[in-house]
C-alpha cells in the first residue's frame, strides 16, 4: 500500500502527483495493478466526449468489461468510427452511438428523448465532454460556450436521465473535473465571465469547480434512491484537448503526461468498483478520495450549490 503521507506529498507537489509517475507509484499498490475490476455484463454505460482522449479511452475499457456502453458524440462520423474501433479491440459489439452537442440545449433535449426512448437501463453516466473556447464565444443558445458545454449542458444531460436512472438503480453518475479547479473560486454573480476578463484556462477551471458543487447538490438530493455522484480528475494526460488546447504546456511536459487509459483509469473504477456505491459526492483522483479545497479562498459558501442549481435550472428552462 503506498504510503499515505507520501501519496498527500505526490498530491500538493502537483507534479508528481499528476504525472504518469504519480500514476505508476499509485497503481503498484491496487489490487491486480488496477486490473481488479468486475465484469458488466447487463449494465449500460453512457460517455460523452467518447471519441477521442480520455473518454474514448474509458468507453473502451467499459466495453472490455462487457457494460452495453453508448457513445455521446456531436459527429456520426467520428461516432460510428470510434463505435467500430471499439467493438473490434473489445470483442463486445454491444457499443452504440448517440448523437449529442453538449453546447446546444436543443440537442441534449433530443439525445435524453432517444436514450429514454430505446434504452431500458442506464447505470453508469459519464460525464466527460467539455470544452475550452480560446475566446468568449456564445453557443447556440446565446450562453458563454465553455459554460454552456462544461456545466449547463452536462447539467441538463443529467438531470434529464435522472429518472432513467433511479429506476434503473443502484447506478452512478461520474463526472470528470480537473485539477485546475484547486486554483478558482466560482463567482455565481458572473458564471458567464461577462464582466471578468475573459481567461480560458481560468474560466475552464471555473466550470470544472462548478462541475464538483454540482456532484455534491446530486449526492445530496439523490440520497436514499440507490443513484451517486462522484466527481474525479485525472491528472495531466496527453490529449487532443491538451495538445489543442494547451500547447505550451503540452511541448513543456509532453513526456511527463499520462496516456488517455491512466487518465482514465479512475472513471471508470468509480463505475465498475464496489467501493465508489457505498458513497456518494466524492472527489476523486487515482482511486482516491481527495480534498475539495487546497486553498481557503475557493470555498464555496453555505447556499451556493442550491443557488448554482438553480441559476442552470432556470437557464435550462
Amino acid at each position: 500500500m503506498l504510503d499515505a503521507a507520501l501519496d498527500r506529498a505526490l498530491d500538493l507537489t502537483i507534479a508528481p502527483g499528476y504525472s504518469r509517475v504519480g500514476y505508476e507509484l499509485r497503481r503498484r499498490s491496487w489490487p491486480g495493478g488496477g486490473a481488479d475490476l468486475p465484469q458488466m455484463e447487463g449494465r449500460t454505460v453512457l460517455v460523452t466526449g467518447a471519441t477521442a482522449g480520455i473518454g474514448r479511452a474509458a468507453a473502451e475499457r467499459f466495453a472490455g468489461l462487457g457494460a452495453r456502453t453508448l457513445l455521446l458524440a456531436r459527429s456520426a462520423e467520428r461516432g460510428e468510427r470510434a463505435r467500430a474501433e471499439i467493438a473490434a479491440a473489445t470483442g463486445n459489439p454491444d457499443v452504440a452511438v448517440v448523437l449529442g452537442d453538449l453546447g446546444s440545449l436543443g440537442s441534449i433535449r433530443e439525445a435524453v428523448a432517444r436514450i429514454t426512448e430505446h434504452e431500458a437501463a442506464l447505470h453508469v453516466l459519464v460525464n466527460n465532454a467539455g470544452v475550452m473556447a480560446p475566446e468568449r464565444t456564445l453557443s447556440a443558445d446565446g450562453i458563454e460556450l465553455t459554460f454552456a458545454t462544461n456545466v449547463l449542458g452536462t447539467f441538463a444531460l443529467t438531470e434529464g436521465l435522472l429518472p432513467l436512472m433511479r429506476s434503473s438503480a443502484p447506478a452512478r453518475i461520474v463526472t470528470v473535473s480537473s485539477g485546475g479547479m484547486y486554483g478558482q473560486k466560482l463567482d455565481l454573480g458572473d458564471l458567464q465571465t461577462e464582466r471578468a476578463e475573459y481567461a480560458p484556462a481560468a474560466v475552464y477551471a471555473r466550470t470544472k469547480r462548478a462541475q464538483v458543487l454540482l456532484t455534491q447538490e446530486w449526492a445530496v438530493a439523490l440520497a436514499g434512491t440507490g443513484v451517486v455522484a462522484h466527481a474525479m480528475h485525472p491528472g495531466w494526460a496527453d490529449t487532443p484537448g491538451v495538445r489543442d488546447s494547451l500547447p505550451r504546456f503540452h511541448r513543456v511536459l509532453g513526456p511527463a503526461l499520462r496516456t488517455p487509459e491512466q487518465g482514465a483509469d479512475t472513471i471508470v473504477w468509480l463505475g465498475a468498483a464496489a467501493e465508489p456505491g457505498r458513497s456518494s459526492g466524492g472527489f476523486w483522483h487515482d482511486r482516491r478520495r481527495r480534498p475539495v479545497n487546497l486553498l481557503p479562498t475557493t470555498r464555496a459558501k453555505p447556499g451556493d450549490g442550491a443557488r448554482l442549481v438553480a441559476e442552470c435550472r432556470g437557464l435550462v428552462g
